[in-house]
């Protein structure tokens, strides 16, 4: 199967029951499990399912190119899995202190303006938007810094490493993550004036 194209009525089995698919629904479904873990103080158990969202997050995608079984519901599934995992991972490492609430407010003031964005764009607009690599390098960064700050929050060499590790990944997470939004920000408002100007003609 290869590009999705535009169909009217369900989609077709074949575009759902997918390897990158089930893969998204994992990591969809580790998101109550880590946080079970987290705050039961079951760190171990909350670290793999960490690793394990990291790991999903970058297979999904290269097999669903790769195998030619990209899919609309693909694209729904693995943002909206991104963005549960990153705001529960940092609600609740910001309840364990782990990381400070600052950090928390940049990440969640991020994705609530992304969210305004794609309300001001609209539905034809938004399907112009592609899913950049800045965005996904972002996540990629983020996916990797949480569980190297868990680690970090323990003792031992293994944590002295993670700590400046784990602040390394988070602090390119943050900044790309910034820099995704002024890239949306301004396809929106191209796409917009592009679209206001071919109703006028």
């Amino acid at each position: 199967m290869g590009a999705v194209e535009e169909r009217e009525g369900p989609w077709r089995v074949d575009e759902v029951l997918t390897l990158p698919n089930a893969l998204s629904v994992l990591r969809l479904l580790g998101v109550p499990l880590f946080l079970w873990a987290i705050l039961t103080g079951r760190d171990g158990l909350a670290l793999i399912t960490l690793m394990a969202s990291g790991i999903t997050d970058y297979l999904d995608g290269k097999l669903a190119r790769a195998l030619g079984m990209t899919s609309r519901v693909g694209a729904l599934l693995d943002p909206l899995a991104d963005r549960l995992y990153i705001f529960t991972t940092v609600v609740a490492l910001d309840w364990r202190d782990v990381i400070p609430w600052w950090l928390v407010v940049l990440l969640v003031a991020r994705d609530a303006v992304l969210a305004v964005l794609l309300l001001v764009a609209g539905r034809q607009v938004r399907a112009q938007i592609p899913v950049h690599f800045v965005g996904k390098a972002a996540t990629f960064n983020l996916l990797y810094a949480f569980p190297l700050l868990l680690l970090a929050d323990g003792r031992g060499t293994l944590a002295d490493l993670a700590l400046p590790l784990g602040w390394a990944f988070a602090w390119w997470g943050v900044w790309l993550y910034w820099i995704s939004i002024a890239i949306y920000g301004l396809e929106v408002t191209t796409a917009r004036r592009t679209r206001g100007a071919a109703r006028a003609t």
